[in-house]
């Protein structure tokens, strides 16, 4: 291991704060879990910086780099339903976005080409909403009350951009397998 494995290992210690932000929200701990989300939020921007200062880059952090993120706004919005702080209907569209995201990645992956994630402005504002709406929920439940109009409008935006972002990955890699398919037929 070298300097050029901090990325993946930051990625990897993200991984790892996913079960105590659960654990936190589990137990009512809306404070320490919105600690622990920020930092693994930061570490993110950290891995990234350093990855793209230094030239850091691999195809394992291309991998581990979303999973870790994904990992922890999925197991949020999980626990965040279940506790009956998000409406199950917006827990389904986000976590049923993501499920229709890689298993059309390794679909792809598997059946035509190796797959390179990435993502699109919209599903980067996608995920900035859903990171907003948890920290929302969060400090709402951990530190002050808001205004409900907050929640209502990141809520909307939130649905509007996963259901965007989602139909956009299927669009354009679905148009990608089927000119690689022609593409195929043809040779």
């Amino acid at each position: 291991m070298g300097l050029k494995d901090i990325p993946n290992i930051i990625s990897l210690l993200r991984m790892a704060l996913v079960p105590p932000v659960v654990i936190l929200l589990l137990n009512g701990y809306y404070g320490w879990a919105l600690l622990v989300f920020v930092s693994a939020g930061l570490s993110d921007g950290l891995d990234g910086y350093l990855a793209k200062r230094f030239g850091w880059r691999s195809r394992l952090g291309a991998i581990l780099d979303p999973l870790a993120d994904k990992l922890l706004l999925v197991a949020s919005y999980l626990t965040l339903g279940w506790l009956g702080q998000l409406p199950l209907w917006l827990v389904a569209v986000v976590v049923g976005r993501d499920i229709v995201i890689v298993a059309g990645a390794v679909a792809y992956h598997y059946r035509i080409s190796q797959f390179h994630p990435m993502p699109s402005v919209l599903s980067k504002i996608n995920t900035l909403a859903q990171i907003l709406l948890i920290i929302t929920v969060l400090v709402m439940h951990g530190l002050f009350a808001l205004p409900a109009w907050i929640m209502s409008v990141l809520m909307f935006t939130v649905l509007i951009t996963t259901l965007l972002s989602g139909l956009g990955y299927v669009w354009v890699w679905g148009m990608r397998a089927l000119h690689a398919r022609e593409d195929r037929s043809h040779d």
